[in-house]
């Protein structure tokens, strides 16, 4: 009796799981922005700044674009200084 109470409990608590929870061997993409090699963000380099806008012309979260919390405040302060100017 105590095996079958056993499976029982074993697909219940598989059935609670959720594509939500936390996956154990998620791997953190590196910044694009930062590293040897990285392009400078600048307010005058309009090729690098469309990358990070979207059709409707949003600053793209960090979270989706996989950049750095230092460079995003970067980007979304050239981002507005290149609309300011009607670069974008």
């Amino acid at each position: 009796m105590k095996n079958s109470n056993r499976k029982r409990s074993n697909q219940s608590n598989f059935a609670k799981l959720s594509i939500f929870q936390p996956q154990k061997y998620r791997f953190k993409k590196k910044c694009p922005l930062s590293g040897t090699g990285a392009p400078k963000i600048d307010y005058k380099n309009i090729k690098l700044l469309k990358k990070y806008i979207t059709e409707n012309g949003k600053i793209m979260p960090s979270r989706i674009t996989s950049v750095s919390q230092k460079k995003q405040r970067e980007l979304s302060l050239s981002i507005k200084r290149a609309r300011n100017l009607a670069l974008l």
